[in-house]
C-alpha cells in the first residue's frame, strides 16, 4: 500500500440536478420531480457526511463525498493504490450513477459493490429478467409493450398481469390499477407510462404472496449469504404505488412521515414464519452471487407465496442505504448504524488489500 492514507469516495447524483437534467430534457416539471425522487437516498445520507468522515477517520480512513458531475475529474486525480469508490446512486437512462463505476475502472481504482456490467442490466428490467431466467431462477416470464404497442407479448396468465416501467424502477409510475385483468387495459397503461415518463412496460403474471426484501452488506471478509437480511415488508397493500414511494424518501417523505399521512413499512424476519422460504431465498442469492457476481453490498426482491413458493422480482447494486430497511438490517445484522457500518466495510476492504 501507499504511505497515504486510504480514502474512501462516495459517488452520488443529487436530486436537484437530476431533475433539472429532466426539465432541459423536455419533461413535464411534475413527472421529473417523480423521477428525481428516486435518487432520495442522496438527499437523505447528506446529513449523515459528516458522521461518515469521523466512522471513516476512526478507522485510520479519509471520506470525500463526490456529486456525479465532478466525479470524472475528481476520480481521475485520484492514486489507484488508496483510493476506493462507493456508487450510492445507480442509473443508465433518466439517472446516471452507472457511469461511477467506470469511471472508476477507466482511472484504475478499486470499486466497492458490482462492476458497472451489473449497473446497466439491473435497471432494464426486461433484460435482467431474461437473463434471470437462463440462470434458472424463478423469475416471472415478461412481456414488454411501447405506447400501446408489443414488442413481445406475454404470458397467458388466469391470475392477470402486473404492469412497471422498465427503466425507472419498480415502482415509479405505478398507479393503483397497475395490477390489470386484461391484456387491452395493460396497453393502455404502457401508454401512459410512455406519455409520462418516455418509458416501455414489463408486463409479468401476477404473482401472489407477500413482498420481502434481502438485504445483503460484506462488512467483514468472506462474508456469504448468511448475513443476509430477509425480511417480509408489509405496508398494508398489495405494492407499492408511486404515491407510497413519494412518501418514504426525501422533502417528501419526512413532510408525509411529520403530518402522519403515511408509515414505514413493517419488518419481519421471514425464517420466523417460513423458514423453508428464508432457505430458497439465500439459495438463490448465492446464485446470484455465483452467477452475476454480486458482491460487497446489493438487496433483492421477492414475493413470497403461504407455501412458500419464491418468485423473483428483481436485484439491485444500489440498495437505498439510508432508507429505513437497510437501515433496520445494519442494526440487527451488524449492530451498527449506518456510517459505522459503511466505514468498517470501506476499512475491512482496504484491510484485504492490504494484505494482497
Amino acid at each position: 500500500m501507499s504511505s497515504r492514507r486510504p480514502k474512501l469516495i462516495l459517488v452520488y447524483e443529487p436530486e436537484q440536478a437530476c431533475f433539472e437534467r429532466l426539465v432541459a430534457d423536455g419533461h413535464v416539471p411534475a413527472r421529473a420531480a417523480e423521477i428525481a425522487s428516486y435518487l432520495a437516498q442522496s438527499t437523505d445520507i447528506a446529513p449523515e457526511f459528516d458522521a461518515l468522515a469521523a466512522a471513516c477517520q476512526t478507522r485510520g480512513l479519509s471520506f470525500a463525498p463526490v456529486t456525479l458531475d465532478d466525479a470524472a475529474n475528481v476520480l481521475a486525480g485520484e492514486d489507484p493504490k488508496t483510493t476506493l469508490v462507493w456508487t450510492l446512486t445507480d442509473g443508465i437512462a433518466y439517472f446516471r450513477g452507472g457511469a461511477a463505476p467506470a469511471l472508476a475502472r477507466l482511472n484504475g481504482l478499486k470499486l466497492l459493490g458490482a462492476d458497472d456490467a451489473l449497473f446497466a442490466l439491473c435497471q432494464d428490467k426486461f433484460r435482467s429478467g431474461a437473463v434471470l431466467g437462463a440462470l434458472g431462477l424463478p423469475v416471472p416470464q415478461s412481456g414488454l409493450a411501447r405506447d400501446g404497442r408489443w414488442l413481445v407479448e406475454p404470458p397467458a396468465s388466469p391470475a392477470g398481469w402486473f404492469v412497471k416501467p422498465n427503466r425507472l424502477g419498480a415502482k415509479i409510475g405505478i398507479w393503483p390499477d397497475s395490477r390489470s385483468k386484461d391484456l387491452g387495459h395493460a396497453l393502455e397503461l404502457s401508454r401512459r407510462v410512455f406519455a409520462a415518463y418516455r418509458d416501455d412496460v414489463v408486463v409479468q403474471p401476477y404473482v401472489t404472496g407477500r413482498n420481502a426484501r434481502a438485504s445483503f452488506l460484506g462488512l467483514k471478509p468472506d462474508t456469504g449469504v448468511e448475513a443476509l437480511g430477509i425480511v417480509f415488508v408489509d405496508s398494508g397493500s398489495d405494492f407499492q404505488t408511486m404515491e407510497d414511494s413519494l412518501a418514504l424518501y426525501g422533502d417528501t417523505g419526512e413532510a408525509a412521515r411529520a403530518a402522519g399521512a403515511y408509515a414505514e413499512p413493517v419488518l419481519l424476519p421471514v425464517a420466523a414464519s417460513q423458514p423453508r422460504a428464508d432457505a430458497s431465498i439465500r439459495r438463490i442469492a448465492q446464485s446470484l452471487i455465483a452467477g452475476l457476481g454480486l458482491r460487497d453490498v446489493f438487496s433483492v426482491d421477492f414475493r413470497v407465496e403461504a407455501d412458500d413458493s419464491i418468485h423473483l422480482i428483481e436485484f439491485e447494486v444500489c440498495p437505498g442505504l439510508p432508507c429505513f430497511d437497510f437501515r433496520a438490517y445494519c442494526r440487527t445484522q451488524w449492530e451498527m448504524g449506518l456510517a459505522d457500518a459503511m466505514a468498517a466495510t470501506a476499512a475491512s476492504r482496504f484491510g484485504r488489500l492490504a494484505a494482497c
